[in-house]
Formats: structure tokens, C-alpha cells, sequence
């Protein structure tokens, strides 16, 4: 199994189809790597890779005051956790010292498909 690194910056890291995390100033800069190593550990309950690799996540914006603005896809509309997971993950991004507020929304364009998977994601699940 392919194992996850965390990346020193937030720019070092991103699923194939994603921007880089986008922070300005040195704190930003932490809590966007914090932000990425929370979503590394959360996970689609029907496939064991976590939602940023599995490249769920499209986009993450850190503002200078400590902001946080995520947004993200499901693997379907039909997703059994389409009510719950947007609202665990911005409970754990919540948790990092010095974020001040967090906005999570989804959107379905451009819908997910395995394309957007990293290749340690593909690994993981023999997709290679």
C-alpha cells in the first residue's frame, strides 16, 4: 500500500487536478498544511483512500486572517455521506490553531472520476 506524505509546504502536494493550496504570508502558509493534513485523514467510508487524495478536494484558499475556504466533490450526488462528510471536514479544519472561520461547499462540476486520483490513491487501489 502507498504510503501518504504530508508536504512541508502546501504548494509541494496537490491531487493531479487541483490548484495548490493558495496562502499568503508565512502563518497561512502553516495552516494550509495543516488543513491538507486534516483532509488526509478523512476518508470516503466506501473507499480507503482519504478524500484529498482520492481528489475530492478542488480547491483550498487560506486568507491572512486565518480563513479557511475549501471546496470539494463527492464521488456522486448519490454519495451516502453527501450530508454528513462537507460538515466533518469543516469540523476538523475548525480545530487548527489560528483558523478563524471555515467555509466548505461542494460543487459538482467538474464531477469526480478516477481521473482526479493521485497516483498513489491509484496504487492503493490496484488502479494502475
Amino acid at each position: 500500500m502507498a504510503e501518504m506524505m504530508i508536504p512541508d509546504s502546501p504548494s509541494d502536494f496537490k491531487p493531479a487536478h487541483s490548484k495548490p493550496a493558495a496562502a499568503e504570508g508565512p502563518a497561512a502558509e502553516e495552516i494550509a498544511r495543516q488543513v491538507i493534513e486534516q483532509l488526509c485523514s478523512c476518508y470516503d467510508p466506501e473507499i480507503p483512500v482519504n478524500i484529498y487524495e482520492l481528489g475530492l478536494v478542488y480547491d483550498i484558499n487560506v486568507s491572512p486572517e486565518g480563513g479557511v475556504h475549501v471546496m470539494m466533490t463527492l464521488t456522486s450526488p448519490a454519495c451516502p455521506v453527501a450530508g454528513t462528510l462537507p460538515g466533518d471536514v469543516e469540523a476538523r479544519l475548525r480545530v487548527i490553531p489560528g483558523v478563524t472561520d471555515v467555509r466548505v461547499d461542494v460543487t459538482w462540476e467538474p464531477p469526480w472520476g478516477p481521473d482526479k486520483m493521485t497516483e498513489a490513491a491509484k496504487l492503493q487501489l490496484n488502479m494502475m
